[in-house]
């Protein structure tokens, strides 16, 4: 009897952690969907403009070398970026898929401040503009992301303790159960 109400309590709380994730917490499915269309269209309009990007011919007007590597790191980090989303928009409740998109965003903006700085130096301050305007159009959507992240890891964290707890709690059962005896029932024997 007492295994039954355990475990129906254990499930009483893992469903109310779970409303509350869909109550309070994590943004519904459909709606991590759309923030992630919508970083991925931001991250795809990066393209055409990247495309446009000179480094090799900033060298000959004095500009270090590396901005050739971060360029083609972009370009590299952008379809990396695009897996990533995919996989997060196909499964959007798993914590290592949006931790690694985030991450990827999260590079990505830090390579693009750098070479828009060159591009604005090197190049035409009005290319590094509209790129500016590109990366600061998905802002709303790469916060949105960061929340997801952390409100994910949150009810994750929260599920991981719960499960200890309740093995905790039937690890104390168990161990509070008298031995089997060696030789089985008198009765099976015969």
């Amino acid at each position: 009897m007492r295994s039954i109400l355990g475990r129906f309590a254990a499930s009483l709380l893992l469903l109310s952690l779970r409303l509350g994730a869909q109550a309070g917490g994590v943004a519904p499915e459909w709606e991590i969907r759309k923030n992630i269309s919508a970083l991925a269209g931001s991250v795809e309009r990066l393209k055409p403009l990247l495309e446009q990007v000179r480094p090799e011919e900033w060298v000959s007007q004095g500009a270090p070398d590396a901005y050739i590597g971060q360029w083609k790191t972009i370009r590299t980090e952008i379809g990396y970026l695009g897996i990533s989303t995919d996989t997060l928009l196909r499964q959007p409740d798993r914590l290592t898929a949006a931790l690694d998109t985030f991450f990827r965003i999260d590079r990505l903006q830090a390579l693009l401040d750098s070479l828009e700085a060159g591009i604005r130096r090197y190049q035409n301050p009005a290319l590094a503009d509209l790129l500016r305007g590109v990366v600061s159009e998905g802002a709303g959507s790469r916060e949105r992301l960061r929340q997801y992240v952390l409100d994910l890891a949150a009810i994750k964290e929260q599920e991981c303790k719960v499960a200890d707890q309740e093995a905790q709690r039937c690890r104390l059962i168990l161990s509070r159960q008298p031995p089997k005896k060696a030789g089985g029932n008198k009765e099976e024997q015969r």
